[in-house]
């Protein structure tokens, strides 16, 4: 079997959130993705949703169709490294937003690798030399709210830790470090001893702040600190953060390139990376990533997008987690996934299908699609 690449369909999906979500330095109104197929001559079609926000969709789908398309047909996708590197020269543009071409890179390649996937007739973790067959399951959780906050934050934390999740990402970053430190008590309140607490400030604090929050946190036995500092000085920031509080760190979702994670480990910058599948490049960097922080002992997890990072964190030694995001902050994915993945006793189990195992809602795409 070659595996001949025809044609590439993208389509863009959009669900509104029940409400808007605030987190350090963002609100977010919807979630959005999309949906890419790779069909072969051969009959099988390799697909994934993949591009988390709500953003940059159709110039991710006019890539697709004018610029990746011609690149990749008549080639096997089985030549999956072959592919990404005849997709990477559309992001030399220096005159347009590189994350654009490197996204739509992503999109496709996790479609490339579903196809292979279902040709050969392995899940994608096991095909890439499974680690595991389960991975731990982290939740994102503890959003701004508008009421009795730190109330509303304990209760959520003791409910994520009923419904089987080994910990939950929370965020911090919009009120002071005094005020967010008082949130992640309440959350070690509401979750109990051994629960996972990652305070994720989406790089909302100064570096001043940072080691201030740090010191005010000392004694709530968080997992890791999660992208502290402020962009534009931060892996100098994060060096020094490390060494000053002795804090864990991690860093690396705001990377477009493997060469940025790169660069953060030779810094000691990071105590752990997480590297995002679908906003750089797809799953063929990120295994690079990943093998990269093997070798400097750091452990790495896949920034969000549940239904690829689940396989990829279990596909390697140093994979730590994944990511799974609560129905008001993706209600695509709850609803989209016919079969989901089971989540207990703080893992999660991987589906035994090939490529990445979805059983997609084919009448919910056709409903939400955002192209008509």
């Amino acid at each position: 079997m070659n595996l001949t690449i025809e044609r590439i369909e993208a389509i863009p999906l959009r669900m509104p959130l029940p409400k808007p979500l605030k987190a350090g330095t963002v609100v977010v109104n919807a979630r959005a993705t999309v949906l890419t197929r790779v069909h072969t001559a051969e009959g099988i079609v390799g697909e994934c949703f993949s591009n988390n926000e709500d953003r940059g969709q159709p110039e991710i789908v006019r890539l697709i169709g004018e610029e990746i398309l011609p690149r990749l047909k008549g080639r096997s996708a089985f030549h999956v490294e072959a592919c990404w590197e005849a997709m990477y020269p559309i992001t030399r543009d220096f005159l347009r937003d590189r994350r654009m071409p490197i996204r739509a890179i992503a999109c496709v390649d996790a479609a490339l690798w579903d196809a292979v996937g279902k040709a050969v007739g392995l899940p994608l973790h096991r095909l890439w030399g499974g680690m595991r067959d389960e991975v731990p399951a982290v939740a994102m959780g503890a959003y701004y709210n508008d009421g009795n906050d730190l109330q509303i934050v304990h209760d959520e934390m003791a409910m994520l830790r009923r419904q089987g999740f080994a910990g939950c990402k929370l965020k911090i970053g919009r009120l002071s470090p005094e005020q967010d430190a008082l949130r992640v008590r309440a959350a070690r309140e509401g979750a109990g001893d051994g629960f996972w607490l990652i305070p994720d400030p989406n790089q909302g604090y100064s570096f001043d702040e940072a080691v201030r929050f740090a010191r005010l946190v000392e004694d709530l036995d968080i997992h890791w600190l999660e992208e502290p500092c402020h962009w534009q000085n931060d892996m100098r920031d994060l060096a020094r953060l490390r060494a000053i509080t002795g804090v864990r760190v991690a860093a690396g979702q705001s990377e477009v390139t493997g060469a940025g994670c790169r660069d953060l480990l030779v810094a000691n910058a990071i105590d752990v990376c997480n590297f995002d599948p679908s906003w750089s490049g797809g799953p063929t960097e990120w295994r690079k990533v990943a093998a990269t922080a093997a070798l400097f002992g750091v452990g790495i997890y896949p920034h969000l997008e549940t239904q690829v990072g689940a396989a990829l964190a279990a596909s390697v030694s140093n994979g730590l987690y994944v990511e799974v995001m609560q129905p008001n902050r993706d209600p695509l994915y709850h609803a989209l996934i016919e079969n989901p993945p089971r989540i207990a006793d703080g893992k999660l189990t991987l589906s035994e299908l090939p490529g990445w195992g979805m059983e997609l809602d084919r009448a919910l795409i056709d409903r939400i699609r955002c192209d008509r």
